[in-house]
């Protein structure tokens, strides 16, 4: 579902970042919510689908604009593309092996840091706007002064995080997360805190698998507020790829490999979308 709101930067945001954003004015948004696996008819409370996206689009205005690509897991379950390619393919293998160990069973053995990934907790959520998001990927922040940092997104929600149990979750409408962001609009509008991790000089920074220590700084740069659904949301959706590196001046990509290879991963999806 494709919403459309506006940002709002704090005064510690500028001393993050000199990007256009991030400095006294707001800027029009658009936010997509998202189910996981990429499958557009899956439930909202179906098992698989519960680790949730949030893509934002920042209007920089001239026509320019950056994006950010976040999750509801606040890490990757490998560190590289090939690795990424080898556990989707061993899911794949793995839906009609007969083997007493199925390909998938066998390559999160292998890979532990891909099991921590699958068993991290993934609650059923009462609304898209009661959950936290996060930037798996690093990405340096530069202000005007020169001063440059490394740091994660995080998202969260302005009313705090609130989940369903499983049996709650699963006498739901299977589209009761779409229904409920969709209804509540404009009466009351969803609304969201964007902070940024900073890393400490001994934090990995390349390594979508590495959760940073929850001691690390956080400084918020402004909030998130949702009023409702775009207009021609479908249309939309279909024509757009959220691009994490469309990025102004005063924030760089990271050398994280899984980062670099998301835009091309995504073009290639985008390009089956439009055909």
């Amino acid at each position: 579902i494709v919403m459309t709101g506006e940002f709002y930067p704090t005064e510690s945001a500028s001393e993050i970042s000199m990007a256009p954003h991030l400095q006294q004015q707001p800027s029009p948004i658009v936010v997509r919510f998202s189910n996981a696996t990429g499958f557009p008819d899956i439930a909202d409370n179906d098992p698989k689908g519960l680790a949730k996206g949030m893509a934002i689009r920042i209007d920089l205005g001239d026509e320019e604009y950056t994006d950010m690509v976040l999750s509801s897991v606040p890490r990757f379950p490998v560190a590289t593309p090939e690795a990424f390619l080898e556990m989707l393919t061993a899911v794949r293998d793995s839906a009609n092996s007969e083997a007493e160990t199925k390909p998938i069973q066998q390559f999160l053995a292998d890979n532990p840091k891909a099991r921590e990934f699958v068993e991290y907790p993934k609650p059923y959520p009462v609304s898209f706007a009661s959950l936290s998001y996060h930037g798996i990927n690093a990405f340096k922040f530069t202000n005007a002064e020169g001063e440059s940092v490394f740091g994660r997104y995080i998202v969260t929600p302005v009313d705090g995080v609130k989940t369903l149990d499983k049996a709650d979750a699963e006498a739901q409408n299977e589209n009761y997360l779409m229904n409920e962001i969709r209804e509540r609009m404009p009466a009351e509008p969803a609304e969201f805190t964007l902070s940024v991790q900073l890393a400490a000089p001994e934090d990995e920074v390349n390594d979508a698998t590495v959760i940073w220590p929850e001691s690390r700084p956080v400084v918020e740069l402004g909030k998130i507020v949702i009023f409702g659904v775009k207009a021609n949301a479908i249309e939309y959706e279909k024509s757009t790829m959220f691009n994490p590196l469309a990025l102004p001046e005063g924030i760089e990509p990271s050398e994280d490999p899984i980062l670099l290879a998301r835009p091309g991963a995504y073009a290639i999806s985008f390009q089956h979308r439009m055909d």
